[in-house]
């Protein structure tokens, strides 16, 4: 089986041949993504990653045949710059203390504009997992102390854990003082 990505061959024809009729009958990729997926029991977003994947293996032969004649492309990825991370930190946490959510906060940023709040959106989820002492030294400097929700989750997730270990020390100890209650009760 000849696989490129992780698909076969097939399935990779299929899944071009599907975004580029798609695309031409005037649907959207993220429609098309998510519908492909159900069909094929695929995640929306495990289909995305591999339609951009593929569109970026130009110098595949097969991938090149694939895609002859469809004219299906992939923008550039645009990095955020330094200032277009601070600034984008900055709305966010001022929108945090106005009592805005983080997602009505980057609406807000991004004036509507569905696909500056998707990047936005991936952007400061990305910040959070990667780079959370910048969030949160960007939050002190605003005057707001801002709970990294990953942070948080963590430290709930090694308190239980604690707790767990506590409690099972707690339980082999009663367990042994039981042992020795009852061996003082047959010396009697």
């Amino acid at each position: 089986m000849n696989k490129i990505n992780g698909y076969t061959e097939e399935e990779a024809m299929g899944l071009i041949e599907y975004i580029y009729l798609g695309k031409n009958a005037g649907k959207t990729l993220s429609y098309l993504f998510e519908t492909y997926g159900k069909e094929h029991s695929r995640a929306k977003g495990s289909v995305r990653n591999y339609y951009y994947a593929f569109l970026k293996k130009q110098d595949d032969a097969r991938v090149k045949k694939i895609l002859d004649g469809k004219n299906l492309a992939a923008g550039a990825i645009k990095p955020f710059t330094e200032e277009e991370t601070d600034e984008l930190l900055s709305k966010v946490i001022e929108g945090r203390k106005r009592g805005l959510s983080v997602r009505r906060s980057i609406i807000e940023a991004s004036g509507g504009d569905e696909k500056q709040m998707l990047r936005m959106q991936n952007k400061y989820r990305n910040l959070l997992k990667k780079q959370p002492e910048r969030v949160e030294r960007a939050a002190k400097e605003a005057g707001m102390s801002e709970i990294n929700p990953f942070l948080q989750r963590r430290l709930e997730r090694e308190i239980d854990a604690l707790y767990e270990r506590i409690a099972e020390d707690l339980r082999r100890e009663n367990e042994r003082l039981r042992a020795e209650i009852e061996k003082l009760k047959q010396g009697d």
